[in-house]
């Protein structure tokens, strides 16, 4: 069990968090579980990067002191897998938000991609998505996209790195996956992301990823501007964060697992663990 007194020296609790769950959906678990279990009304959590509501993946949420290495961690490298879908374009460059434009996509090939994504490996200047946590005027991007205000300023561009854009697949023809993403939940539906989704058209060329990128890059973003080169348009259909750092996915708990792992019963994979920031 991890003690009330290792919880306050700082931990850094890796989870994997499900799709159209919100990290701060992610955090109020824990807050809950700690509440409850430990009687523990005040203790400092923060996670270090926000995952989309409907990207999967490794979130790292610090208790304790380990809040102080939030910063820290926020710096460090992520890699990402996903999917991107070529000849249409969705506003906030994922799915959720409906398809409003459609482009030429017959010209795509794997070989063409494959050249156009070397484009962006290095250091470049990206423009992040309105539906983003960057800050215009002291307000978040995403809550001035979401209120559909029309006469705002778009975020700056700004420097990004990108160690890796490598494609592990390519269709000429993406078919959308049907499985019902509920079933995935430890309470199917209680903590849904409830926002309109894009509904993805069958026959479009789509390509599977792997992206080692520095802090602050945004996939949306990047499959925007690779849909642009390309002389077409894309939007991500689906992302998961494995790696932050030195922390990767593997050793992520699961939603349902984190009271089982902090109260100190065991969990399927031996794998998981927690990281003191003090030891």
């Amino acid at each position: 069990m991890i003690t009330l007194e290792q919880l306050q020296a700082g931990i850094v609790l890796p989870i994997d968090k499900p799709r159209q769950w919100t990290s701060f959906q992610a955090v109020n678990k824990i807050k809950a579980v700690v509440r409850n279990s430990y009687g523990l009304k005040k203790l400092k959590i923060g996670h270090a990067g926000t995952l989309d509501p409907l990207a999967t993946g490794l979130l790292l949420v610090c208790l304790g002191k380990a809040t102080k290495s939030i910063p820290l961690l926020q710096d460090g490298d992520k890699i990402y897998t996903g999917t991107m879908v070529f000849g249409a374009t969705t506003p906030c460059y994922d799915m959720e938000r409906a398809i409003d434009r459609h482009y030429p996509f017959e010209h795509i090939t794997a070989e063409l991609v494959e050249q156009h994504s070397r484009r962006f490996v290095g250091n470049i200047m990206q423009t992040p998505p309105m539906f983003s946590a960057v800050k215009i005027d002291g307000k978040r991007a995403y809550e001035l996209a979401r209120e559909e205000l029309e006469d705002i300023r778009k975020p700056c561009a700004k420097p990004v790195t990108i160690q890796c854009f490598e494609i592990t697949d390519f269709t000429r023809s993406f078919v959308p996956p049907q499985t019902d993403i509920t079933d995935a939940l430890p309470v199917p539906g209680k903590h849904l992301y409830d926002h309109p989704q894009c509904v993805i058209p069958e026959g479009l060329p789509a390509i599977d990823f792997r992206i080692h990128c520095g802090k602050g890059t945004y996939i949306r973003s990047l499959a925007r501007d690779l849909g642009e080169s390309l002389g077409s348009g894309a939007f991500l259909a689906s992302l998961r964060r494995e790696q932050i750092g030195e922390y990767t996915v593997g050793e992520a708990l699961k939603i349902d697992e984190i009271e089982r792992y902090l109260c100190g019963e065991n969990v399927k994979n031996e794998s998981l663990k927690c990281f003191f920031v003090n030891k």
